[in-house]
């Protein structure tokens, strides 16, 4: 087994240490328009409300860390971005991640933002490799690694292993660390595959004993177009925690996701003496 190793994402003041000894950290994965036709509308006209109530709300549920999306078709990605990212450091302080596949954009909302962002994402594909590393090292930040290359996503934990020990080699070349590289073994959806859970889950535990890298996912995707989706993603999530995800990409507003990785937390011994367990405990049964 691998050490396990630490990522630092921050912002101008808040630093956050995702590391498997630690509580998960939580990416507040709202502030995206794909499938948000009200946060599209007001995007496209320039208006920044919903993404400062999404960014309030999702720390205050729980997110460490925002992911920004500024995917809006037919907009200019990268002036966009940029105001979606200020907006968001508007009204909080934690750090960013920086969610676009436009390096134009990328590069300009690197170059404005203060302390290590990190960045979704990169992967296999040798155009992305070679685009997306170079900004990693430049500007001191970490990357989200997806596990696809130029011939799609492989069909097998060992194939999508492959590919994250390729990605970690290849920045080591550049000079850039393993701990700046956090894997994603790609949650599918279970209503075509039934067997996407496992697979990611086998992912998460070849890569963690053999690199000790830190690990995330869009964990909402493994349910999708399955009813009762916020039972089949907390126990995803759960699972996926004890296997060695830290810092899965979801949504904390959603209640049974949020509690299962407090009380996965708790049995992992992440939360000493129990004590966020029953702070938030408390407070749920004052809003009840």
């Amino acid at each position: 087994m691998s050490e396990n190793l630490t990522t630092v994402v921050s912002s101008k003041t808040k630093s956050v240490e995702i590391n498997r000894s630690n509580p998960t950290v939580i990416i507040g994965e709202r502030i995206n328009p794909t499938g948000r036709k009200s946060l599209l509308a007001e995007l496209k006209e320039g208006k920044f409300d919903i993404v400062r109530r999404d960014a309030l709300a999702q720390v205050e549920a729980g997110a460490a860390i925002i992911d920004v999306n500024a995917g809006v078709p037919g907009a200019d990605e990268e002036p966009l971005l940029r105001e979606m990212m200020q907006a968001v450091m508007e009204v909080t302080d934690v750090p960013l991640c920086i969610d676009t596949a436009d390096n134009t954009a990328l590069e300009a909302a690197l170059s404005i933002y203060e302390g290590k962002a990190l960045i979704n994402s990169v992967n296999g594909e040798e155009d992305r490799l070679e685009s997306v590393l170079p900004l990693v090292k430049e500007y001191d930040a970490s990357v989200i690694a997806l596990c696809m290359d130029d011939d799609g996503i492989p069909p097998t934990a060992d194939d999508r292993f492959k590919v994250a020990a390729k990605m970690i080699e290849r920045a080591d070349k550049l000079g850039i660390a393993a701990n700046r590289l956090i894997i994603d073994p790609l949650a599918l959806t279970m209503g075509s595959d039934h067997t996407a859970g496992k697979i990611a889950i086998d992912t998460i535990r070849k890569v963690v004993a053999e690199f000790g890298v830190n690990v995330t996912m869009g964990a909402s995707n493994i349910s999708f177009g399955l009813p009762d989706r916020p039972t089949i993603n907390a126990t995803f999530i759960s699972m996926s925690i004890l296997a060695g995800l830290t810092c899965p990409i979801t949504n904390p507003l959603e209640d049974e996701v949020n509690l299962a990785i407090q009380a996965a937390d708790l049995v992992m011994g992440r939360d000493e003496y129990g004590m966020k367990w029953i702070k938030t405990f408390r407070a749920r049964n004052k809003k009840s």
